[in-house]
């Protein structure tokens, strides 16, 4: 049996086989980040097609850190009825599930808050943000931990801090978005204060035996921004604290074509895996499991992966979107590569009016039922 289908731990988690469905922004909730029926059936379809991790989209801990429309919120005790559903949308179909816990910082979208981050920067697109305050910092904190709390009362089987794409915790990693001076800013063991706290919050609220992981650059691929060497020491940091595993990504919405990610067509398997470099330096220090994301749409790429211990699992977005099954072909010896093609259509459809879907497949089914009806005629 390949390595890729055999059953591991994070933890006190079971997972069935080492593929993770990596956390999207699948805009299937309400204005007011309930799941909707949408979302359960995402959630659901997802452990029908045998992903063994299923990561929800990043759902935020307060309304001033919304991201983007129709999230799912993890905000208030009154959304608990509808996180226990999403939980129960995996475990009914035989999976287990996290939710990622996330702060947009100064990308965050609501109208009635202003964004807030590390420092008075102005990113491109984003509303100008203001610092937070201590007190700021202190809130923010503890809205992780009362968000990991209603993770666990609504049944998932870990969470996963959202410390990547140049969102709050990665604005904070960042010496590009923090230009502080006090001790959340300024050296890295400062600039990291923010995530350490945000995880020791919520390690006290779960307890030991929950898993807790997080998300992380591999590198902004911006000029000034945090490094893989920077971020392999902060991932030391968080090891010795007893984070129980680290999914590995890279960039933010400044990178723009510095991001190895997101361009286009991958016609081989050498424009696959973009961080697999990093990965490689992180395996080298770092003992807790490795979770690599990225351009993976090739079976025997995978394989080699984790074989080679380059990471222990192989977490998937953008082909889980057109093939939700994917993982359950591969399971049954049909190891043709994902049909998606990394044209990152699908992040268009998140600023419609629609929910999260593959352009891609809608366009070739729209260009057949055309030429049906040509045909017909």
């Amino acid at each position: 049996m390949s390595l890729l289908f055999e059953s591991t731990r994070i933890n006190g988690m079971e997972i069935k086989n080492r593929f993770v469905r990596s956390a999207t922004h699948e805009a299937m909730a309400g204005l007011d980040g309930v799941a909707n029926n949408q979302l359960l059936g995402c959630m659901a379809a997802l452990a029908k097609g045998e992903v063994g991790l299923v990561i929800t989209g990043h759902a935020h801990v307060t309304l001033e850190g919304q991201a983007g429309p129709r999230q799912m919120g993890i905000y208030s005790n009154a959304m608990l009825d509808s996180l226990k559903q999403v939980a129960l949308a995996v475990h009914e179909n035989g999976g287990v599930v996290a939710v990622q816990l996330a702060h947009a910082g100064i990308r965050g979208i609501g109208k009635e808050y202003a964004p807030l981050g590390p420092s008075d920067v102005v990113e491109k697109g984003v509303k100008k943000a203001s610092a937070m305050g201590l007190a700021d910092i202190k809130r923010t904190v503890k809205t992780f931990g009362d968000a990991a709390q209603r993770a666990v009362k609504a049944g998932f089987d870990a969470v996963q801090i959202h410390a990547a794409h140049g969102y709050l915790l990665s604005q904070f990693l960042s010496p590009y978005y923090n230009r502080r001076d006090d001790d959340y800013g300024g050296s890295l063991e400062n600039r990291a204060r923010l995530l350490v706290e945000v995880y020791q919050e919520i390690r006290q609220r779960v307890g030991t035996s929950f898993p807790v992981m997080v998300k992380i650059n591999s590198e902004d691929f911006l000029d000034g921004g945090i490094t893989v060497e920077e971020v392999i020491k902060v991932s030391l940091v968080l090891e010795k604290l007893g984070m129980d595993a680290i999914e590995m990504s890279g960039g933010t919405f400044e990178s723009g074509k510095l991001i190895p990610s997101r361009r286009g067509t991958s016609k081989s398997e050498d424009r696959e895996a973009y961080y697999r470099e990093a990965a490689k330096a992180f395996k080298k220090k770092i003992g807790i499991p490795l979770i690599l994301v990225g351009g993976f749409l090739s079976y025997p790429l995978a394989k080699e992966i984790i074989s080679s211990g380059v990471a222990d699992y192989v977490a998937l977005s953008r082909p889980l979107i057109r093939e939700p099954h994917l993982v359950k072909r591969w399971a049954a010896g049909d190891l043709g590569k994902a049909t998606c093609i990394s044209c990152n259509r699908c992040f268009l459809t998140l600023f419609s009016e629609e929910a999260l879907y593959c352009a891609q497949e809608k366009k070739e089914k729209e260009k057949q039922k055309k030429g049906a009806s040509h045909v017909s005629k």
